[in-house]
């Protein structure tokens, strides 16, 4: 892993991707041994390992557990701010968006026939459009801070839905 290019150990990079990944010790593995969460965290640090004004993501969350998700997704948004980048990111993660995203586009329409986006727009905005679309409330955990789903029709969706909030208040 550590031979995809030169300054892939840097001690900035290690500190500021391959540290907070947790793919360190990944360092002298064989791309062809290691996990599918392995090979995204590593696909992901080797990306950043480029310098580009734009970095397209698509689903980054994937292979990942629900800490590595949010440590890549903390970590993204991170490397694109102290860098002054730009990162498109398509992922279906609501907890993950949530945290890589400060604005989002809402794609539509029937999958293979006929689309169309709106956006970009605020986080809350997207967020909200999007979860009227799928009839799903979210409010936040007071305890961990993330995203939680309301259960369909529980007093919490009902005051939100009513209010048009559906992204957690």
């Amino acid at each position: 892993l550590a031979s995809v290019g030169p300054g892939f150990a840097s001690e900035e990079f290690l500190n500021e991707v391959i540290r907070p990944m947790g793919i360190e010790p990944l360092l002298d593995s064989m791309l062809a041994d290691l996990s599918g969460g392995e090979l995204q965290r590593a696909a992901i640090a080797t990306a950043l390992l480029r310098d580009a004004d734009i970095y397209l993501f698509d689903e980054p969350s994937a292979y990942l557990d629900i800490e590595q998700r949010i440590a890549v997704a903390k970590l993204l948004r991170r490397f694109m701010e102290n860098k002054r980048k730009t990162a498109m990111i398509v992922d279906h993660d609501i907890l993950f968006m949530d945290y890589v995203s400060d604005r989002l586009m809402v794609f539509g329409g029937t999958p293979g026939y006929h689309g169309f986006s709106e956006g970009p727009t605020d986080l809350r905005t997207g967020m909200n459009k999007f979860l009227k679309d799928v009839v799903i409330t979210f409010r936040r955990d007071p305890e961990t801070g993330r995203p939680r789903a309301n259960k369909p029709d529980s007093q919490k969706d009902k005051v939100q839905k009513k209010s048009g909030e559906y992204y957690y208040t």
